[in-house]
């Protein structure tokens, strides 16, 4: 094992849209019916994958333009779909670069939105190279994403342990031979770092 590579949102820090809305609107039929029509994961989706905000809020905006507001929050406010750190993750991530385990990320993450969070954790000071979707215009569970995380690294997709909470995510990265952990909390994964020699 050469690497390990992280994904960011639901293994390092925890995200969920809600987080942000639950704190503007307080009727909880209300709140469930936005998230689930007007501003949506999958809608949110369209910025990870290269998507710029200046097209995706004004064109959301005339769809639900009672919600403006809200749509307008979305685009400033990203920072606030961030409740804080999921328990452990950094932690890991900090013995093992006391290690000199090399650590790379592969997230899928709006470019935008990436300038906001980036500097807001340090612990992915860590990591040596991040591959963010809405940058390269490639998104996870596509297999692009993956052989070019494999060249940016300079390591073999079967010497590196890629860790992502999300099914869709691992099962591509297996079928392009990389070694996988479906992360569900830090304790599982340290189990599996143990495990493997890794910390």
């Amino acid at each position: 094992m050469e690497a390990v590579v992280f994904d960011v949102g639901r293994v390092i820090v925890q995200w969920d849209l809600r987080h942000l809305f639950g704190q503007l609107i307080n009727d909880q039929q209300e709140l469930d019916w936005f998230c689930e029509n007007v501003v949506t994961e999958d809608w949110h989706f369209e910025h990870d994958a290269g998507r710029p905000l200046a097209e995706m809020v004004p064109e959301r905006k005339a769809q639900f333009p009672h919600h403006a507001h809200l749509i307008d929050a979305y685009a400033n406010r990203f920072l606030d779909t961030i409740p804080g750190p999921v328990p452990g993750t950094a932690d890991l991530i900090r013995r093992l670069a006391a290690r000199d385990v090399p650590l790379f990320a592969i997230t899928n993450f709006g470019a935008e939105f990436w300038q906001q969070f980036r500097p807001t954790e340090p612990v992915l000071d860590h990591f040596r190279d991040i591959v963010v979707s809405g940058e390269e215009r490639l998104v996870k569970p596509d297999a692009a994403i993956f052989h070019l995380a494999e060249q940016r690294f300079g390591t073999d997709a079967g010497a590196m342990l890629f860790i992502d909470d999300n099914p869709a995510n691992i099962a591509s990265a297996n079928a392009l031979g990389w070694q996988t952990h479906h992360f569900a909390d830090a304790a599982l994964l340290e189990e599996d770092l143990a495990s493997r020699g890794l910390i």
